[in-house]
């Protein structure tokens, strides 16, 4: 599954690696809606929690659905700027359907669907409709999509009274830690793309980042089969560190398509596929394959000796150790006359790991 953004005709200064305030801001509040995602920051958030006024801690959990489950799509800014109050005063000039769709989007826990055509602020039936999916989420939801539709543009700016009183309360001194960071990571995006091209920057963001062979389209590993086009627009990448370990990407119908991607901790594992996770999950499935895993974890073994201690044919084995070798969860070695197999455990051991992160890509 994966998201294809179409960069056909796309000159490479229209790939934009930049820094965003409010995207990193918005990933910091994604780590305290949701510090199980983020076990390296749970100290942080913890602190953060302990620290806030309960009148700003009681306005992030009202509209954490902004950015809890997934981000809303103006909370990832395509163009960047240097201050989070510029970005702010970029999603001020938002028209309200958009923003409204957007944020709907995020806080019913749905997609645009479930009011196609229509805006939940001028059509009865599509507001009727927004509110159903909202209350079917919980009360909370409810409530902030009654307030939303019925108050826009005070909901608009509670939301940013919000996230001015985050920038006080933590997200300036967090973001002066991260700036150094984030500005060596894009000294080196950028070096890449104006020396080797394209395909080694996107080589260099993430594993689950690559170019089509035919260098027309950026392919990213999510948890979805989605498309959008880059078209005059361009693409943005952005760096983070409160974002790890997703991979967030902005394509939906009139938005220009944005990636925030983690900024790589030091000498950092490269990341599994969701197609090698899946191929991984279906060899285990089988009973007789977890049997001769049982066997291998032991030490290694080869065909025959499999074949006889599980009272199976060889011929069976075979394809049982052909379909966990593809997987690669076993490797196999000749020693004169014989081939042993041997259990990769490490792999198996990150198994849970590696699903935990391609889901969260």
């Amino acid at each position: 599954m994966t998201l294809r953004i179409d960069i056909s005709g796309l000159p490479s200064e229209r790939l934009r690696f930049a820094a965003s305030p409010l995207a990193e801001l918005t990933a910091m509040l994604h780590v305290l809606a949701e510090p199980g995602h983020h076990p390296q920051f749970a100290g942080w958030a913890a602190d953060v929690w302990a620290g806030l006024r309960p009148e700003l801690a009681e306005r992030l959990r009202e509209a954490e659905f902004l950015w809890r489950s997934s981000q809303a799509d103006f909370m990832i800014p395509a163009r960047p700027r240097s201050s989070l109050a510029e970005e702010l005063d970029d999603v001020d000039r938002i028209d309200d359907e958009t923003y409204v769709t957007a944020a709907l989007v995020t806080t019913c826990g749905s997609n645009r669907v479930h009011f196609p055509g229509s805006s939940p602020l001028t059509d009865k039936a599509a507001r009727e409709r927004a509110l159903d999916v909202a209350q079917a989420r919980g009360a909370l939801q409810e409530a902030f999509a009654e307030r939303l539709l019925a108050d826009p543009a005070a909901v608009r700016a509670r939301v940013r009274h919000t996230l001015e009183a985050c920038a006080e309360a933590f997200f300036d001194g967090a973001w002066a830690d991260v700036a150094m960071q984030l500005a060596t990571d894009l000294r080196l995006k950028n070096e890449l793309l104006r020396r080797h091209g394209i395909g080694a920057a996107l080589a260099s963001v993430s594993g689950a980042v690559t170019l089509a062979p035919d260098g027309d389209c950026i392919i990213v590993d999510k948890v979805q089969d989605k498309a959008t086009a880059a078209r005059g627009a361009g693409v943005t990448f952005i760096p983070s560190v409160f974002g790890r370990p997703h991979l967030v990407a902005v394509h939906a119908p009139g938005w220009h398509p944005v990636v925030q991607y983690p900024v790589a901790e030091p000498s950092p594992a490269e990341p599994v596929s969701l197609e090698t996770v899946t191929l991984r999950l279906e060899a285990l499935a089988h009973p007789v394959r977890l049997r001769l895993l049982r066997t291998l974890a032991r030490g290694p073994h080869t065909t025959g000796e499999l074949a006889h201690f599980w009272e199976l044919s060889p011929p069976e084995v075979s394809r049982h150790l052909a379909v966990l070798r593809r997987a690669g969860l076993l490797t196999a070695r000749r020693q004169g006359r014989y081939v042993r197999y041997t259990l990769n455990l490490p792999d198996l051991t990150a198994l849970g790991a590696d699903l935990l992160a391609a889901v969260l890509r």
